[in-house]
């Protein structure tokens, strides 16, 4: 049975979880509104995705 022959110290430890943050949210502008919105997501104010109408838009 593998065995680790002595302690991983937490400044190794920390290096190796260096890549293991979330990374910041990508957003492009949308083409018909121009607002912000995450891409391959369904738009909520409008209910559109890809060009197509596939919700009822939100009303306020």
């Amino acid at each position: 049975m593998a065995v680790p022959k002595r302690k991983v110290s937490p400044s190794r430890r920390n290096m190796r979880r260096a890549h293991d943050s979330l990374g910041t949210n990508a957003y492009v502008e949308d083409k018909d509104t121009g607002e912000l919105k995450r891409p391959h997501h369904i738009d909520l104010k409008t209910g559109t995705y890809r060009g197509r109408q596939v919700l009822t838009p939100k009303e306020e």
